[in-house]
């Protein structure tokens, strides 16, 4: 059976001061995929997860969820479906971990209702899955940036979205944490749900992605499965970097030289 395409991008273009930051961009994930997005710094990556996301509006091509239109897709409706995590994020409010997770319910709630058991229950989870409940209690305004950066992944889980986007969320991680987030993420894109990320862990993306879109100046210059996408020759062309990898019992890359 065929995996049911969530997400679709077609020919998405993004220019912003007279500089074209993305470029008939096309991406496509389906039900249980996990999409990576991998390439060196101005590649255009974030500007696209936050096209894919409908956080900004591209100027020129579509962005579809479940083969609608993202900007026609009703603000509930919206925030049901699509969970958003983004680079570096920062909370101003001094309020318990907790309490910011449960925000994370606010699209499955009517106006002026209080939080119900399922939502109680969905915190829960969120706060175990992302190890958050150690500092549960504490303000969110004290913790570490990894401790942040867990938080606000409970908060996207949280809301148990269809189509989740994270923008480097294991930049901030000590080496457990990044590969607990990434099994996290990879046990999230699993029967309809997916999920596309932001990384520059070529290790990481190679162990746990299921398809790999490599950006280069605002457009993809290679995608398609690991093995295909993360080869030396497109390595060495984009990052300006020779490698070595291998496979033991899970795959690795190193960078050992600049071109």
């Amino acid at each position: 059976m065929s995996k049911s395409e969530r997400l679709n991008a077609a020919e998405v273009s993004v220019i912003k001061s007279g500089r074209r930051l993305l470029d008939n961009v096309s991406l496509t994930a389906s039900g249980s995929e996990l999409i990576g997005l991998i390439g060196p710094n101005g590649a255009g990556k974030s500007t696209l997860l936050s096209i894919l996301a409908g956080i900004d509006t591209p100027d020129s091509g579509l962005v579809q969820i479940d083969h609608q239109p993202i900007g026609k897709l009703g603000i509930q409706t919206r925030a049901r479906t699509i969970g958003w995590l983004e680079q570096s994020g920062s909370v101003h409010w001094p309020i318990s971990v907790e309490r910011l997770v449960m925000l994370g319910r606010i699209p499955h709630l009517p106006a002026w209702s209080q939080a119900t058991h399922v939502d109680q229950q969905a915190v829960e989870r969120a706060l175990a899955l992302a190890d958050c409940l150690s500092f549960r209690t504490q303000s969110v305004t004290t913790l570490s940036g990894g401790e942040r950066s867990r938080a606000l992944l409970a908060r996207a889980l949280a809301a148990e979205p269809d189509v989740l986007f994270a923008d480097e969320p294991v930049s901030a991680l000590d080496l457990g944490h990044q590969l607990q987030t990434m099994q996290l993420l990879r046990e999230f894109a699993s029967g309809d749900q997916c999920a596309v990320v932001v990384l520059h862990d070529l290790s990481l993306a190679a162990r746990y992605c299921d398809r790999l879109y490599l950006m280069y100046e605002g457009r993809i210059a290679a995608s398609g499965s690991v093995a295909s996408v993360l080869s030396p020759q497109n390595l060495a062309s984009v990052y300006g970097v020779s490698v070595i990898s291998g496979c033991d019992e899970v795959p690795w890359i190193v960078p050992v030289a600049r071109l």
